[in-house]
């Protein structure tokens, strides 16, 4: 399968329906910059100023500061496919950020968006 046209999206496209998806179900825009933040390691002003540049997808985790490690903690489907199962490591990067906005805007409390819940 060709990527290359979801390698090219701009970050700068993508973020403002991020943020719809999320206010449309009662979350906010601060709540989604978190969790793109606790993914990449970007802080805010980094984030931004990667939209302000309008990179695309492949840049945007390219500069990425650090993948949070607990990234691999994200598991379930998202547009039909089981994102722990992805090979293409840029794929599953951009499947993991919509797969913790899709989480956010269903309801999911912050904690366990981020996977900060200690084991019992």
């Amino acid at each position: 399968m060709n990527n290359e046209r979801v390698y090219k999206m701009k970050i700068s496209g993508v973020y403002p329906l991020y943020i719809q998806k999320a206010l449309r179900k009662g979350r906010t825009k601060a709540e989604v910059d978190t969790v793109i933040e606790w993914l990449t390691g970007y802080d805010e002003q980094g984030l931004q100023s990667q939209i302000n540049r309008e990179v695309d997808f492949e840049t945007f985790f390219a500069e990425a500061p650090q993948i949070n490690p607990n990234a691999s903690k994200i598991t379930g489907v998202i547009c039909g496919v089981r994102v722990e199962e992805i090979e293409d490591s840029l794929i599953q990067k951009i499947r993991w950020l919509d797969k913790l906005v899709d989480e956010l805007a269903k309801g999911k409390p912050m904690e366990k968006v981020l996977r900060s819940m200690q084991p019992l």
